[in-house]
């Protein structure tokens, strides 16, 4: 792993804290020349430590959104079903995250659909096709009380 200091954590928080910030404010901000400034940010970006920049959008203000959380749980083990799994979620717009995970089920989705018979389609879709899916446990999300924000560095 590439070496980071605590300038260039200072700066990944600024960046998560607001990706928009110009490149003078944030050398501003951590006390750096904007040459400078640029440069680190330019490398964090080289070394695949910044991986992007995006708005938060309030999805709900634009179309019915239904958040859920879904467990899947595989009928096999096998290599190719988790790629052929991992495929499929990686090609679905709606399906927002997938993590394979431990425990009880073999993987962790959250998924945005306009209404619960199109969650219902999508789950019987994906246990009747070809991807070896035996069951999908969900949970509906009522309120969001806290969005992801950044990570703690």
């Amino acid at each position: 792993m590439d070496s980071i200091d605590r300038i260039d954590r200072k700066i990944l928080a600024a960046l998560q804290r607001d990706g928009r910030i110009t490149n003078a404010a944030l050398a501003d901000a951590v006390a750096l020349s904007p040459s400078a400034c640029l440069a680190r940010v330019r490398r964090l970006e080289q070394i695949g430590i910044i991986t992007g920049y995006r708005a938060d959008i309030a999805i709900e203000k634009l179309r019915a959104a239904l958040l859920i959380y879904g467990e899947v749980t595989l009928k096999r083990h096998l290599p190719e079903d988790f790629r052929s799994v991992e495929t499929l979620f990686a090609k679905d717009p709606r399906v927002l995250e997938a993590a394979e995970i431990s425990g009880k089920s073999d993987y962790l989705v959250k998924v945005i659909v306009a209404d619960m018979a199109e969650w219902r389609d999508l789950t019987a879709e994906w246990t009747s096709g070809p991807w070896q899916i035996e069951r999908v446990s969900s949970s509906v999300a009522m309120h969001r009380t806290k969005g992801f924000a950044g990570y703690p560095l």
